[in-house]
């Protein structure tokens, strides 16, 4: 039973589908603005890095930028970034931590680096 996913051609972000059969849902409605004006889109699919691709995709924390690995607010950046990346809403607990940091409140872990 496949999963597919659908583009809001409105709002633009992702609704993931379940269906019984092959042949999708004929009428998706977007599931953050309520349109029905969306098209079937090809899934991501999931690839394995290997250890020498984690720097390349992210930085090296060994490296210049090691920085942004110990920075909250560089962090909280890359969090909203992905989540836009892939069509979806930041929780609300995520966005109060990140806006905590960019202000200085640190949560207690990382208080502690």
């Amino acid at each position: 039973m496949p999963i597919y996913e659908y583009r809001c051609a409105d709002c633009g972000r992702l609704t993931s589908v379940f269906t019984r059969s092959r042949e999708g849902a004929t009428a998706v409605a977007c599931e953050r603005c309520g349109s029905t004006n969306t098209a079937r889109t090809l899934s991501r699919f999931a690839y394995h890095r290997s250890y020498n691709d984690i720097p390349g995709d992210y930085g090296d924390p060994a490296g210049g930028d090691a920085g942004d690995y110990s920075d909250p607010r560089q962090i909280g950046r890359w969090v909203e970034n992905k989540f836009d990346q892939y069509g979806m809403d930041l929780p609300d607990e995520a966005r109060t931590m990140i806006d905590a940091a960019r202000e200085g409140e640190f949560p207690d872990p990382v208080k502690d680096l």
